[in-house]
């Protein structure tokens, strides 16, 4: 398992781990999910998302990439308050996924 992430020269690591809580919960409650149901979709339970929430602990490396995508934002959405939202959904990465297939069908000396 990955370490919980810190960053050590942050000055005020708190506001860090409240923004990135007050993001989780509010994109949840967004997706229309209780606790209970992302954490299950990001394979943890209930409580620890609401310690997420509540800024009592942080997520693992992992963990964090695993909200983000269920969430369907960035990573860096969640933990820096200056960082634009950026939704991952299907229909925006369909263009760009449409486009790298289509460099996979190029022969080689195309």
């Amino acid at each position: 398992m990955i370490a919980e992430w810190r960053d050590r020269e942050a000055g005020d690591q708190e506001g860090t781990f409240m923004l990135l809580g007050d993001r989780v919960r509010e994109l949840r409650k967004e997706h229309g999910w209780s606790q209970g149901e992302l954490g299950t979709r990001i394979g943890t339970d209930a409580g620890r998302i609401s310690r997420y929430e509540g800024g009592k602990i942080t997520p693992s490396l992992e963990a964090l990439v695993r909200l983000a995508d269920v969430l369907e934002v960035s990573v860096d959405y969640l933990v820096r308050e200056d960082a634009p939202r950026r939704n991952l959904d299907g229909a925006q990465l369909g263009v760009l996924g449409q486009r790298l297939g289509d460099f996979a069908e190029l022969s080689d000396e195309d």
